[in-house]
């Protein structure tokens, strides 16, 4: 790894190719990327002074061959911990802090409907669990729920599969991640215990999306679609069903890298470049109106 204090994009080429090889979810789209960042770099396509520029121009590249979203060399203002993961978790760490631990609103509206709304991250579930179940046991008296994840830009899957535990009655198969490192398998189901306070599995779900929801976030809203449990009001989601994990290349340099996927056990497949197709859709700024509004007619019908 790299520890330049100035930009030399050499060695965070050289550096960010050697990770897309060892790591990279797909290793032929990985073995092309490669190729197209060497080609680039030979050109003289890299020659900048800047790092956020660098940044900028290798994600454009990393995103040409097949779309993947979560691929970027990602820009940091401040200088980044040289610990794999490190840079993600310590921003993480403030939107966390800053957020009431990731539930910021908890509001119940007219005819008891109940909206909280995650944002901006689901973050670890070490840190989550508490501030989460508060917010949920809050909102399980209602007649309806609306989860709000229009701001939400994504987390951690085991924080998705705890707040699906908190709308499900029964222990169920989520999602199935398939890892790169070993070709190893692992399963998410719901949880058949949760602390506080259930919502439960027959009152009325609204999730409400925008062209921002990403990652993490999307697996909630599409979990709960293909489950039947919920209905999708607003936009279509961003498109990122790559879990990934950041490496430092450069003290201002990120490269966030795919190292799995996805595969929904009812569609058999995922979000990714199409994102979560909403139930009803709408502009997000209408999305929470609207679901009040399908809630409160079923009420009233």
């Amino acid at each position: 790894m790299t520890t330049l204090t100035h930009l030399s994009p050499a060695p965070v080429i050289d550096e960010t190719v050697r990770l897309l090889t060892e790591h990279y979810v797909f290793p032929e789209v990985a073995a092309e990327l490669a190729s197209l960042l060497r080609r680039r770099f030979a050109e003289g396509s890299y020659d900048v002074d800047s790092a956020e520029e660098l940044g900028r121009l290798v994600t454009v590249d990393l995103r040409s061959v097949n779309g993947d979203r979560h691929l970027s060399l990602k820009y940091h203002a401040a200088s980044v911990p040289e610990e794999r993961g490190a840079a993600a978790l310590a921003a993480m760490r403030r939107d966390f802090d800053n957020s009431l631990g990731g539930a910021p609103r908890v509001e119940l509206l007219d005819e008891g409907v109940a909206v909280v709304e995650l944002a901006p991250a689901l973050f670890p579930l070490e840190w989550a669990a508490e501030p989460l179940t508060a917010a949920l046991s809050l909102a399980a008296s209602a007649r309806a729920l609306v989860l709000d994840l229009r701001a939400n830009l994504g987390g951690d899957p085991d924080t998705v599969a705890f707040v699906c535990s908190h709308l499900l009655d029964e222990r169920t198969h989520l999602n199935t991640m398939f890892w790169r490192d070993g070709g190893r398998l692992e399963q998410s189901w719901s949880l058949a215990h949760v602390p506080g306070r259930r919502f439960g599995g027959t009152g009325p779900v609204y999730v409400l999306t925008s062209d921002r929801t990403f990652s993490a976030a999307e697996e909630l809203a599409y979990d709960l679609q293909q489950l039947g449990r919920a209905v999708i009001v607003g936009e279509r989601t961003h498109g990122g069903a790559h879990p990934r994990e950041g490496w430092t290349v450069h003290p201002h340099l990120e490269a966030t890298i795919p190292v799995g996927r996805s595969v929904n056990p009812v569609s058999g497949t995922n979000w990714e470049g199409t994102g979560v197709v909403p139930d009803v859709a709408c502009p997000a700024a209408d999305a929470l109106d609207r679901a009040h509004a399908l809630a409160s007619a079923r009420f009233s019908g």
